[in-house]
């Protein structure tokens, strides 16, 4: 049998390194291919990227857009969508395609093609679950907390004050992101799921061997700037749900903010950052208590480096 080829398409609006330091760590992890959409301009980044024999790289401009026929979506989640479902109905260069963001990183045990080259042929997709980035730490993460009766019991313990809030003790998603086999017809691809002829696609959760590591915040001033963004069209805006039913005291993200920024403003935002995100012992040590603590070294400098020598901005 050959060799698994798999591949990554990406939506990504980000400074120059971190484009080009995602692409080179997956690059180095093994991915055959990938599909990288500029959400804007990027000079810099295309000429880089384009230059590299495994990369696909767009530009997400008006002519772009013009070409598929179509206006730019207003939310960067359905211009995601979109790129992801037009990398995925091109013609197949790789068996497998996830789609991802620039802050995600599959961390896999083995290599990913060997994974991948041994699932079953059904189900067709196969979900990673993610980690989460301790803010101020490139290489401690908190790891996912399966759904079942003593999730809830497990979060509060580790986070006293937020965390009957909080789902799965993540500030981000848990759901994760897919892969999912090439050359099947009418495939819409969205950022957590897979649908085929507006079914959602048979998935296996969760694929054994592989983790997403997820930089949601690296540092207290990476999330306050990005906090109001998120609030309004983000991870955090108001038409997501709440954690759990609001019958049983449940809040959704921008229900929980917008109760810390009315009683303590700037000031309780950090300390919910305090308990949730940052790496501190304390934290650390809950976490390990419950086996939930991770160390993963990315190497991102060490990948870049490889991978784009042109690029000037180490």
């Amino acid at each position: 049998m050959d060799k698994i080829k798999w591949g990554v398409a990406s939506t990504i609006l980000a400074p120059t390194r971190d484009i080009l330091a995602f692409a080179a760590y997956h690059l180095a992890a093994g991915a055959h291919r990938l599909y990288i959409y500029l959400d804007a301009p990027n000079p810099e980044a295309y000429a880089l990227l384009d230059a590299h024999s495994k990369v696909r790289v767009i530009t997400c401009d008006a002519a772009y857009w013009r070409q598929r026929k179509r206006v730019r979506p207003e939310t960067h989640q359905v211009r995601q969508t979109a790129n992801a479902t037009h990398a995925y109905n091109r013609r197949p260069e790789v068996d497998w395609l996830i789609h991802m963001d620039a802050d995600e990183f599959l961390v896999a045990d083995r290599p990913v093609a060997e994974l991948l080259g041994q699932r079953p042929a059904h189900p067709v997709a196969t979900r990673i679950r993610p980690m989460e980035q301790l803010s101020g730490s490139a290489s401690v993460y908190k790891a996912f907390v399966p759904n079942g009766p003593d999730r809830a019991r497990i979060v509060s313990d580790i986070y006293p004050t937020y965390g009957q809030y909080l789902k799965g003790g993540f500030l981000s998603h848990l759901a994760g992101k897919v892969f999912v086999r090439t050359g099947l017809p009418s495939v819409h691809v969205r950022i957590h799921n897979v649908f085929q002829n507006g079914d959602m696609m048979p998935c296996e959760d969760r694929q054994s061997g592989i983790d997403l590591a997820h930089a949601h915040a690296k540092s207290w001033q990476d999330w306050i700037d990005a906090y109001r963004y998120r609030i309004t069209k983000g991870s955090y805006r108001p038409e997501l749900g709440p954690n759990k039913p609001y019958e049983r005291g449940g809040l959704s993200m921008n229900d929980l903010f917008m109760m810390i920024e009315t009683e303590a403003g700037e000031a309780g935002l950090r300390a919910f950052f305090d308990e949730v995100c940052a790496d501190t012992p304390q934290l650390r040590d809950r976490l390990a208590k419950h086996g939930l603590l991770r160390q993963i070294n990315l190497d991102l400098p060490k990948h870049l480096a490889t991978h784009f020598p042109e690029f000037t901005g180490l």
